[in-house]
């Protein structure tokens, strides 16, 4: 109570005070005096400040009600402390909370509010000591858990506090009337947390007891899923905890524990293991069905059809799921007879619905092989017939290496033009000197090896060889102009102005060697000339004039003249 409020009850004690005592004695008599004092000071003593007292109500307004305490002035309470205002009456007597004997106004300052929140406050002390059970209705979400409406006023259900297993959906539980317990009570702050899984923990200890008394590995039980992680599910055996691990779920492959299990699904599952001190059991669903991999010679034997669905591809090949728990895979080389497969991704994808040949079943490692290309007949079993040795035939330079060109005859069938058969003049540093991607070419087959299905090709082959004709040309000491290709140490590799061939002129027969630069052209003589091998030499000493030898080759009878004596070689 404020210093102004005790001065203005002073005041106003000793008024009544003065009152009393000018009364008339033949209107009063001491006795009567007396008893008013009296009555008066017990009115003071019974109205304090911060205490719930009992005042009737005096009259019901449109902004509050007006409440009598026994004090000398009536205090007006909001109609929104009133949880039902038609029920009231004038005269009714209620329990209010005395905050103040005068307000701003000058009126006492009540609260009904407070009254009821103070009397239930008693009950909630009295229930948190004595650790009973209370019920609540939840009112609504908020973040962390539940506000439940306890005895009137509000208290918070955290949400790991509501059940022994992870809730999902709270709103659910909006309006439901439930048993709890307070767990925790803050005087000052006036906070209630309830907790309703304390109260479920106790009865599921006492059925886990129960249901492991007489459970045994081997036993079907029937069980609720209550939770699905990525490794497996979780499921309650009558109070019991299992896991399921997702190995355990299916023979066959499960990605994920949700495409077997749904929650709150009630289950057949079979014990696997027992932890007696932790109170915990492995559990298994697929043992309850048999093994896919029995009589699996006799469903799928060697040879047979099949149809799957591609579930993984990786670099060496596909894994098809031809029934749940069997796999088979179709490993790269056994997808294509004629292409040269890089990633089974080329031909296959995951989710695709396929049809293959069963190649080999080894039960005991649970490994099934497949083939995609045995369904269609090997066109290598009939290459010999259909690309005779001899042959001449159209196809498209597909790829170019250091060693040769990989031309397509058809579809899938390719085969090898080495350098060395691209041309028949020229010593080819790479066969893009010749030919070019993409380009058709005709081809002759040199060669057929069916087994390790290689064609060897020729180009040159498909041209008539002019060596025999060179033969008749290059005879020994024809001159001709000549380019230097290369220089190397033991002479010059130079290409011939007619005919347009490669010759060879070793150091020891060319004059003033060091000078020669490459890319030069000088006049060169051959020295010799060999057709089987393919090999002109080259010299820079005098010979016979060109003119000469044409005349020779017209007039294979008639003597040419003779050749100019030969000049000392330089050094």
């Amino acid at each position: 109570m404020t210093e102004k409020n005790k001065s203005s009850i002073l005041e106003q004690d000793e008024v009544w005070i003065d009152n009393i005592n000018d009364l008339k004695e033949e209107e009063y008599s001491d006795a009567q005096k007396e008893e008013m004092l009296a009555m008066y000071d017990s009115s003071l003593t019974e109205i304090k400040e911060g205490e719930i007292v009992e005042g009737r109500i005096v009259n019901i307004g449109p902004t509050g009600v007006a409440v009598d305490i026994g004090f000398k002035s009536e205090g007006l309470i909001p109609l929104d402390e009133f949880d039902d205002i038609k029920s009231l009456n004038r005269g009714d007597v209620i329990s209010v909370f005395l905050e103040s004997v005068e307000s701003a106004g000058g009126n006492l300052d009540l609260s009904k509010r407070k009254a009821d929140f103070m009397m239930v406050w008693e009950q909630v002390q009295k229930v948190y000591e004595e650790q009973t059970i209370v019920q609540g209705k939840c009112l609504r979400r908020v973040k962390g858990g539940i506000v439940v409406d306890l005895f009137g006023i509000e208290a918070f259900l955290p949400g790991s506090q509501i059940d022994v297993y992870p809730v999902r959906d709270f709103d659910a539980l909006i309006g439901n009337t439930m048993d709890f317990k307070i767990v925790k009570l803050n005087e000052l702050r006036k906070n209630i947390v309830l907790s309703r899984k304390i109260i479920l923990e106790k009865d599921l200890n006492l059925r886990k007891d129960e249901t492991l008394k007489d459970l045994q590995v081997g036993d079907v039980k029937d069980a609720i899923v209550k939770n699905i992680t990525d490794f497996g599910v979780f499921v309650d055996i009558n109070g019991l905890d299992g896991l399921i691990y997702i190995t355990d779920l299916s023979w066959g492959r499960v990605n994920h524990p949700s495409e077997i299990c749904k929650l709150d699904e009630m289950i057949k599952i079979q014990i696997l293991d027992i932890d007696y001190d932790k109170k915990r059991v492995s559990a298994g669903l697929k043992q309850l069905s048999p093994h896919p991999w029995d009589g699996i010679e006799t469903r799928f034997p060697e040879g047979s059809k099949v149809q799957g669905k591609v579930v993984s591809i990786t670099d060496y090949g596909a894994f098809i799921e031809i029934e749940k728990g069997i796999e088979g895979l179709i490993h790269i080389s056994e997808m294509s007879w004629v292409q040269h497969v890089k990633h089974p991704s080329a031909y296959l994808h995951l989710g695709d619905i396929v049809e293959a040949v069963v190649l080999n079943i080894k039960k005991d490692e649970k490994k099934i092989s497949l083939g995609l290309k045995q369904l269609e007949p090997d066109p290598w079993a009939i290459i010999e017939k259909k690309y005779p040795v001899g042959s001449k035939h159209k196809g498209i330079v597909r790829s170019l290496t250091q060693f040769g060109a990989f031309v397509e005859l058809e579809d899938g069938i390719d085969g090898l033009v080495h350098i060395s058969d691209l041309s028949w003049t020229k010593k080819l540093k790479h066969p893009k000197d010749v030919v070019k991607k993409g380009e058709d070419i005709e081809v002759l087959v040199l060669d057929i090896n069916k087994e390790e299905r290689r064609i060897a090709l020729g180009h040159k082959q498909t041209l008539e060889d002019p060596w025999m004709e060179f033969e008749k040309i290059l005879i020994e000491g024809y001159k001709t102009k000549c380019k230097v290709i290369k220089k190397i140490d033991k002479g010059l590799i130079v290409e011939l102005d007619d005919p347009p061939i490669e010759g060879f002129a070793p150091k020891h027969l060319v004059q003033k060697f060091n000078d020669i630069q490459e890319g030069q052209e000088i006049d060169l003589t051959v020295d010799s000339f060999n057709s089987e091998l393919r090999k002109v030499t080259m010299r820079t000493k005098e010979s016979a004039s060109k003119k000469d030898i044409d005349a020779v080759i017209a007039n294979p009878e008639t003597p040419a003249e003779k050749p100019v004596e030969d000049a000392p070689a330089a050094e």
